[in-house]
């Protein structure tokens, strides 16, 4: 575990920070599926992910589900830093999507080291501007694509966090994450396969 936290970027130049991260932080595992935080929940600790990917979604008003961006190995959440720092619930929903394992880190902690460690204020403002970029690329994917090239960009990076060309996954849950109905979902894909760009499978779909 510690291995892990001594790869990010920001932590190399300080192994003492990894140490006091390592020792302070609540380890747990978790099944793809297993929801760590949903909305309006109180954020007590950030987690930093070792193993595995999280990803992150926004639920409508209407129960609509959209994805916001994925959480990989050796990243953490923005939001939950922000929600935590301001003693505010939290504004989205995180969902295991592969198998993992998580630090989770006390908020009174991440204040404490935002005093003690320049590269825990470096690794933090890092994170912060790579969401900022994913969801000016969400807005501008959902403002300006049409939902097939959302659709296939959405299975691009799923086979890209993978690196497996068959992902299990149903059309429910890609409906979810493109903010779409079910249908619409079913539809583009068999369009998807007719072209030869995938293949369905009992929910699995192949990229080719």
């Amino acid at each position: 575990m510690m291995e892990q936290l001594e790869q990010i970027t920001e932590f190399k130049s300080s192994p003492e920070l990894v140490e006091k991260l390592y020792e302070n932080s609540i380890r747990k595992e978790y099944k793809a599926g297993s929801v760590i935080l949903n909305e309006n929940s109180s954020i007590r600790s950030i987690p930093i992910v070792t193993k595995g990917t999280l990803k992150v979604m926004r639920t409508e008003e209407d129960g609509r589900e959209i994805l916001l961006y994925y959480i990989k190995a050796g990243e953490s959440c923005i939001m939950s830093f922000l929600g935590g720092l301001h003693n505010e619930t939290s504004k989205v929903k995180a969902e295991v999507e592969e198998d993992a394992e998580i630090l989770f880190l006390p908020m009174e902690k991440v204040s404490l080291f935002i005093k003690e460690y320049p590269q825990w204020l470096d690794y933090i403002f890092r994170l912060y501007h790579k969401r900022f970029e994913e969801l000016l690329e969400i807005v501008n994917s959902i403002a300006f694509k049409k939902v097939d090239e959302r659709l296939l960009a959405l299975l691009q990076k799923k086979q890209k966090l993978t690196g497996n060309k068959t992902l299990n996954i149903t059309h429910e849950q890609l409906a979810n994450e493109l903010g779409t109905a079910r249908v619409v979902v079913s539809r583009l894909l068999k369009q998807l396969e007719e072209n030869g760009t995938v293949k369905l499978g009992r929910n699995k779909i192949t990229l080719m």
